[in-house]
């Protein structure tokens, strides 16, 4: 992608128009020494790509990443499965507590340039979800559907890997309200826009929808080591 086909991060914070802020900023964040930077670089994952996909910094921890967030209390936490589903169903905190948790260390990588390395996570996979709602499609999508309208979309290929779930433990605490808490998505494997935060419902389809910051420039496939920002 050539650089006058990039929407520049003011352009594109001016289209969104401030109905959703901010994906984030940078420099508002502690990055990792020069040496840990160095030895980054040539470190691998188990399939053979760079640990830190290019373009991307590491960095010590997630902070605040704005949006408009949706309740706080995990007693206020409704989850709707619905769609292209023979069993569709609707779950508070406490019914999403009685599914399969996992515990996931794993990186996550924000389209705005930032790595976290090792982030550990405790979450119900979305696969179980999935299980539980039995989808009718083959093949399909995914829509997590969030907190004001906000919504994201990855293939249902992508939502039943094992490293793709719905977290509230960060660090061994409950998930902070800033950070999606109680409940958000974490696809691991894509730009951090499509871990949506304050997750609100699940609804598989057979034709994709393109979410809230899609449908504004960014990339619905969203690979980092493809460095797929935007869209073409």
């Amino acid at each position: 992608m050539d650089k006058d086909s990039t929407l520049s991060r003011r352009t594109f914070l001016a289209v969104a128009a401030g109905t959703v802020v901010t994906i984030g900023l940078p420099g508002l964040f502690a990055t990792v020494s020069e040496a840990r930077e160095r030895d980054l670089a040539t470190e691998l994952r188990k399939d053979g790509r760079s640990r830190v996909p290019p373009g991307q910094s590491a960095v010590e921890e997630i902070e605040n990443m704005g949006g408009r967030p949706g309740p706080a209390d995990p007693e206020d936490f409704r989850l709707r499965v619905h769609g292209e589903i023979e069993n569709p169903y609707e779950i508070g905190f406490k019914e999403l507590m009685e599914f399969p948790q996992t515990d996931i260390v794993c990186d996550v990588h924000c389209v705005t340039g930032w790595t976290l390395l090792d982030s550990a996570w405790r979450g119900v996979p979305v696969s179980a979800l999935l299980e539980r709602a039995r989808p009718t499609p083959d093949r399909g999508f995914l829509i997590i559907q969030a907190a004001h309208g906000y919504t994201t979309s990855i293939p249902l290929d992508e939502a039943r890997k094992e490293n793709v779930f719905l977290g509230h433990t960060l660090s061994g605490t409950p998930l902070p309200h800033a950070n999606g808490g109680p409940v958000r998505a974490v696809v691991p494997d894509r730009y951090f826009y499509k871990s949506a935060k304050w997750v609100t419902g699940l609804k598989i389809a057979s034709r994709d929808e393109r979410g809230y910051w899609e449908k504004r420039g960014y990339s619905n496939s969203a690979d980092p080591w493809k460095e797929e920002r935007y869209s073409r």
